[in-house]
């Protein structure tokens, strides 16, 4: 699940019962693919602050473990204030998620302007599949999260909107831990904008895929301002493209202009 960091109100999601999951994966977790994607980012528009100019690139990759999921990361922008001063900002976030998602480790660190900002690194485990587990942070020190039931890790979550969209659901909510944050678990709240049956793309891997639409915002728990949202096409088996990241001042247009699907190892 592609991630970053930000900002915008949305009253509807505390009105909405989180979704009920059952003992057995999202069926549409078999269909994840494994892949390699370059997405090329442009400002698409600006919400006041500070923020006169921006672009910047996202290397997006999956790999298949035989029993779990490999993810890196990598997004740089490069941000042009209003004295014309150019800023920086490079995020890395590798995953390690086993496919019954049950664990997983994480590795996040962001820089700005060669001065690191934000970094954390653990592991994470549930009791069970939709039972409650804890995070184990390393850095940014030594601490213990509780997760409630119904935690999802990132490729479970991609997984669960998908098979959301497809039986016709038109939103989602769900807690998620995917260790970009140092407070632990936080509160999905996934719009579902409409299903798109197989069209001609220029990628011609994910032509015959259907394709869905979704709006997601991100909430520390009890909280009603999400700290960051994004907008975007999923085709069923897990690749995103046409983002729209929302970092609450400004939002970040993604373009997927390289995609490579990756063998699976099993």
């Amino acid at each position: 699940m592609i991630r970053s960091a930000a900002l915008a109100v949305l009253t509807i999601a505390p009105l909405l019962a989180p979704m009920a999951l059952s003992a057995e994966l999202p069926p549409g977790a078999a269909e994840l693919a494994a892949h390699r994607a370059h997405y090329r980012l442009a400002l698409e528009s600006v919400h006041g602050g500070d923020v006169q100019a921006g672009s910047g690139t996202m290397d997006y990759e999956v790999i298949d473990a035989c029993d779990s999921w490999a993810t890196h990361q990598k997004l740089e922008m490069m941000i042009t204030n209003r004295d014309g001063q150019d800023i920086q900002m490079t995020s890395d976030y590798t995953t390690f998620e086993t496919k019954n998602g049950l664990a997983m480790r994480f590795r996040m660190k962001q820089v700005t302007e060669q001065a690191v900002t934000s970094e954390t690194e653990g592991e994470a485990k549930l009791d069970r599949f939709g039972g409650p587990g804890e995070a184990h942070y390393r850095t940014p020190g030594d601490a213990v999260k509780k997760l409630p039931p119904g935690t999802l890790f990132p490729m479970v979550h991609t997984a669960a909107l998908i098979e959301a969209a497809r039986a016709g659901k038109k939103f989602l909510a769900v807690p998620l831990f995917d260790g970009t944050s140092e407070n632990g678990v936080e509160q999905s709240f996934v719009v579902i904008e409409r299903w798109t049956e197989p069209e001609s793309s220029k990628f011609p891997a994910l032509s015959p895929l259907p394709s869905t639409r979704v709006h997601i915002s991100f909430f520390e728990q009890d909280k009603d301002t999400p700290d960051y949202q994004v907008a975007m096409r999923y085709w069923t088996n897990g690749v995103a493209d046409d983002l729209h990241m929302d970092f609450g001042d400004f939002v970040m247009h993604g373009t997927m202009t390289e995609f490579h699907p990756l063998p699976h190892r099993c």
